[in-house]
């Protein structure tokens, strides 16, 4: 039998039945259940639960103390910080059972989600936003939007680099780090140069 083509540590619980993409790394106590789709590259911190169903892109980096719920799925270079929260059902009562009723979250590629953010399911994510730390998310975000608060507001935007993006008269902006330009138009943003591989 031949070694798998990722790293799970001695501690952690790999069911049967999920698929893992070479170069993973899974740390102590994390628990990746059947039926879920790991990419290639990604690292699970601590403490994670990985419901059936779920599916990460590549390089989804999650940190310590995150339970991904069935109905969430995450696109390539997904950062989930610690101890951010999913949900799956919008009225959940013990006496109820209500699986077949989840409803989907989905997470737009390099998006971040920061510490102790509560994403309420049902809502997408767009690629490349930023939730603040301590976020309670209860709508849909759009790309590059920068959320903050509970119940989280839009305060501005953010470039694929994680920097916020200061748009002058004419609706442009620039990447301090990368030199990326980006567009503001009607409340939609574009990045419209990408130097760097944005």
């Amino acid at each position: 039998m031949s070694e798998p083509a990722y790293f799970a540590h001695e501690t952690a619980v790999i069911d049967a039945g999920c698929t893992i993409g070479a170069g993973t790394k899974i740390w102590h106590f994390t628990h990746v259940m059947a039926g879920a789709t790991l990419g290639a590259g990604c690292n699970l911190g601590q403490n994670v639960v990985v419901s059936p169903g779920v599916t990460l892109g590549r390089n989804v980096k999650v940190q310590n103390n995150v339970s991904i719920y069935e109905g969430v799925t995450c696109d390539d270079d997904v950062f989930l910080g610690p101890s951010c929260v999913f949900t799956n059902v919008t009225n959940p009562r013990s006496a109820v059972n209500r699986r077949g009723q989840y409803a989907r979250t989905h997470v737009g590629r390099g998006a971040t989600i920061g510490a102790n953010a509560t994403i309420v399911c049902g809502h997408d994510l767009g690629e490349f936003c930023f939730i603040g730390a301590g976020a309670v998310v209860t709508h849909a975000v759009k790309p590059y939007a920068l959320v903050v608060g509970n119940p989280a507001r839009q305060i501005g935007w953010m470039s694929t680099h994680g920097h916020r993006l200061e748009f002058d008269a004419q609706g442009r902006a620039q990447c301090p780090e990368s030199g990326s330009t980006y567009e503001l138009i009607g409340n939609e943003v574009r990045c419209t140069l990408a130097p760097n591989n944005d």
